[in-house]
């Protein structure tokens, strides 16, 4: 159904158009570039939102090209969550309805000065507060439509407490748990709510980071998480073999993981 037009009744009465359109939340990241490239490919409309809009300008251009589909950009502040319903409603109003959302938007921050909570305070704003504020709104709005999809970029790092960066990984461990609620919330009205737990994936956030490994392509996750409402799956680890990595580091015993440095 995502590649047509739907008309719908919400629980008002009122009908409501549901377009094919895609909404990507922090579109400027290298995932978010290719995860909106892959919904053009397959013939969804896109709207593209960050705080860059020169980059926005361009990335439209390119994937307008590429795929022929309309690509249309706006400014959106993760952290101006103030702001946040009536940037959506400008966004469903401009597409003539969404039918589904891509949160891609995630700040790292430099884990060792997080140590000073005005610094943690900012990494925990950019990947939860911000999020949970957006998806929020988006929930409302998709709930009574009784269609859509919400697909949120967590990470891997959410799953256990490390050292090396506890801070960024306790706010995307609250943003798994928050789309899990929502996952739960929203079954019963048929929206898909999805989460993405990607490993270590080679873009400017993670450029020069120690200890990398089995690092993968912005290309081959943007082409997973295009596919991933069509799927059953409602938790993606990717590449894949992340969910069994991640399961052997939670299965380790407390008293001997507090003594790693990880």
């Amino acid at each position: 159904f995502f590649l047509r037009e739907s008309r719908l009744r919400g629980n008002d009465g009122i009908e409501e158009r549901m377009s094919n359109s895609v909404l990507i939340l922090g579109a400027t990241s290298a995932i978010a570039r290719a995860t909106a490239g892959a919904f053009a490919a397959r013939g969804h409309a896109i709207y593209l939102a960050s705080r860059d809009e020169d980059e926005l300008r361009r990335i439209a251009a390119d994937i307008h090209l590429r795929y022929g589909v309309e690509v249309r950009h706006g400014s959106f502040d993760a952290e101006a969550t103030e702001t946040h319903g009536a940037f959506l409603q400008s966004v469903i109003n401009e597409m003539k309805g969404l039918s589904g959302v891509v949160l891609a938007f995630g700040y790292l921050g430099d884990q060792s000065a997080a140590r000073d909570f005005s610094v943690g305070a900012k990494v925990i704003a950019s990947n939860f507060t911000g999020a949970a504020s957006i998806l929020s709104h988006c929930a409302n709005y998709f709930e009574p439509l009784q269609r859509g999809f919400i697909i949120g970029i967590s990470s891997v790092a959410g799953d256990r407490g490390r050292q090396s960066n506890y801070v960024y990984g306790a706010a995307k461990g609250a943003l798994s748990l928050y789309l899990q609620g929502l996952r739960n919330r929203l079954y019963a009205s048929g929206v898909r709510v999805i989460t993405v737990k990607p490993g270590f994936v080679d873009t400017a956030m993670t450029y020069g980071l120690p200890g990398l490994f089995l690092v993968a392509s912005p290309q081959s996750i943007g082409e997973r998480i295009a596919r991933a409402p069509g799927k059953s799956a409602d938790v993606l680890y990717l590449p894949w073999f992340w969910r069994y990595i991640m399961l052997i580091i939670k299965h380790i015993p407390e008293p001997i993981f507090k003594r790693l440095k990880l």
